[in-house]
């Protein structure tokens, strides 16, 4: 690939995706992005809005901007010499034998900062045809920096659905069962929690994804004790103990 080559639409979108994120963290505006990769800000809006392809060159120049290696070793390419099957490492599963996965859902784990409270975001699983896997994506977070992406692994031996986010080295794990007829999902999510400054501490908690479609009056974000939606989400919440789903030692 010449530095003028471009990247293809998804993987010019995936890219521009984490650019964004890291934006985000770092709390920065894309015009101190632009002035320190030295890029003009207008190219920098239309490769973030999806206006204009991303080439190599821009890539390095951001990535040397930002420190971070923001390009994945999965050119389309691959999709074609692996038949349109996920890797091995999520468990080689072929679109057709994943596709009852994919749609949208309500996720839902108990809120971290309000006791008895739950926090609630959409998840997307789809289909990714340039790296032939299934992929998730996050959306109506209150706190949209943190929002993830990831990529998904059925594997036929544990009978259990991962949503792995991988952040140069720094791992999210959401472990679920495989979906009830109605479609829910039940498990637990190791996560870290933001402390005060830098502090991060290791949390895990219960965690449920239900179709969308099951919710017709979905609440987002951080859902009171007292709401009556925040009642419905906490019974199926108690669920992945009671059934149970997942153990948690005491």
């Amino acid at each position: 690939m010449s530095s003028e080559q471009e990247f293809s639409g998804e993987q010019s979108r995936q890219i521009a995706a984490l650019i964004r994120e890291e934006i985000a963290r770092r709390r920065m505006s894309r015009q101190q992005l632009a002035d320190k990769a030295k890029l003009s800000l207008s190219t920098l809006e239309k490769v973030l809005g999806g206006r204009r392809p991303l080439t190599l060159a821009t890539a390095v120049r951001v990535e040397e901007a930002l420190g971070v290696s923001l390009r994945r070793s999965t050119p389309d390419a691959d999709a074609s010499s692996n038949d349109g099957i996920a890797p091995d490492g999520l468990g080689a599963y072929s679109r057709r034998a994943a596709a009852w996965l994919e749609g949208v859902y309500v996720t839902i784990r108990p809120s971290f900062g309000a006791k008895g409270a739950v926090y609630a975001y959409r998840t997307e699983i789809l289909w990714d045809g340039a790296t032939s896997r299934l992929v998730f994506r996050e959306a109506e977070r209150v706190d949209a920096a943190f929002s993830q992406y990831g990529e998904v692994a059925v594997p036929n031996q544990s009978g259990h659905v991962y949503l792995v986010t991988n952040r140069h080295g720094q791992h999210r794990l959401i472990t679920v069962s495989r979906p009830m007829i109605t479609g829910e999902m039940y498990g637990v999510i190791a996560t870290l929690l933001a402390g005060r400054g830098s502090l991060l501490t290791p949390i895990a908690a219960p965690i449920a994804l239900l179709p969308v479609k099951n919710v017709p009056d979905a609440a987002y974000g951080r859902v009171a004790a007292d709401d009556p939606r925040g009642a419905i989400y906490r019974d199926h919440l108690q669920r992945v103990t009671s059934e149970p789903f997942a153990v948690f030692l005491p």
